[in-house]
């Protein structure tokens, strides 16, 4: 019996030993799969802003209007556009996700038709970019006759959008600890109190992160916008209120360049003497606006989960 536990205690040592050495090999192999893509996205984000990061600025730059066959000029329209792109987007499909994402956590049945849905939307937050904007063109452009505008690149881009939030927010609902509703359902309090009140207060931290991110994502979208909004950025006159004139910067039905596609419109077609400053300018602007979106999700989820965590 001594000599059986002595070999079982022996082997448990062997075992504990191998462990740990899976563990330390397991550690590094990570650890340097981490630090390699960590360098990756320093090197491109130095590259770009290297090139570019004196634009950034550069006022009459990022005020002013693009040139063709001739140097100078700036970005501005394509600036306002990608934001306001980017607002009315979010204003549209905000409300759809939320809706969407309340009612598979809270109120569709286990069934069929639900697990259909989630796979559906599954499916469609891995569209790539270049399909939605065909589908876009077909129905938006095309069929509603609304021509390459700011509308049909709004809705593109919803649905390019809707299933990425939906995600989010179902995740950050679900996250929510269950005794949180099943205590509030216990005080009284119905389903759609308990989701108002309890389950989106407690879910917000995390929902105000993947909006953010998702933001930054549509910020930088392209190829849906190419075949929607149109590559066009005709003069603006922000004292112009009429929201049918083409030079109102509030009309949803003019064509607007964003400033991705402006990238790849004047690489394409080579008509900007000072093609390479431009490019890289609006690139450095691009991702410097991506990174601020990241950053900003980061700052806000954490405030917002102490804030919570606090009360």
């Amino acid at each position: 019996m001594p000599n059986q536990d002595a070999m079982t205690r022996e082997d448990e040592g062997l075992r504990l030993r191998g462990a740990r050495r899976a563990d330390r090999a397991a550690t590094i192999v990570l650890g340097a799969l981490v630090a390699i893509v960590c360098a990756l996205v320093a090197a491109l984000v130095f590259y770009v802003l290297s090139r570019g990061g004196a634009k950034l600025f550069d006022l009459s730059f990022l005020t002013g209007r693009p040139q063709q066959f001739k140097a100078g000029g700036g970005i501005g329209p394509e600036l306002f556009n990608s934001f306001y792109l980017l607002f009315l987007t979010l204003l549209i499909s905000l409300p759809l996700s939320m809706g969407a994402a309340i009612f598979l956590t809270q109120y569709a049945p286990a069934g069929p038709v639900t697990t259909a849905v989630k796979t559906a939307i599954e499916t469609l937050s891995s569209l790539p970019s270049i399909v939605v904007g065909l589908f876009g063109m077909l129905v938006f452009v095309l069929f509603f006759g609304w021509g390459f505008s700011i509308i049909s690149g709004a809705l593109a881009l919803t649905i390019f959008n809707v299933p990425i939030l939906v995600r989010v927010m179902q995740q950050a609902l679900e996250a929510v600890p269950q005794g949180r509703r099943d205590s509030s359902l216990a005080l009284g309090l119905t389903r759609w109190e308990t989701t108002i009140h309890v389950l989106i207060p407690s879910a917000i931290p995390a929902i105000v992160t993947g909006v953010v991110l998702s933001a930054g994502r549509v910020f930088g979208e392209a190829a849906t916008l190419i075949y929607t909004a149109g590559q066009s950025a005709p003069a603006l006159d922000f004292t112009n209120v009429d929201l049918t004139s083409p030079t109102c910067p509030w009309n949803v039905f003019r064509p607007a360049e964003t400033l991705a596609v402006h990238i790849w419109k004047i690489n394409s077609e080579g008509v900007v003497p000072d093609l390479a400053v431009v490019s890289a300018g609006s690139a450095a602007v691009l991702v410097a606006c991506v990174l601020v979106f990241n950053i900003l999700a980061r700052v806000l989820g954490r405030a917002l989960e102490r804030k919570v965590t606090a009360a």
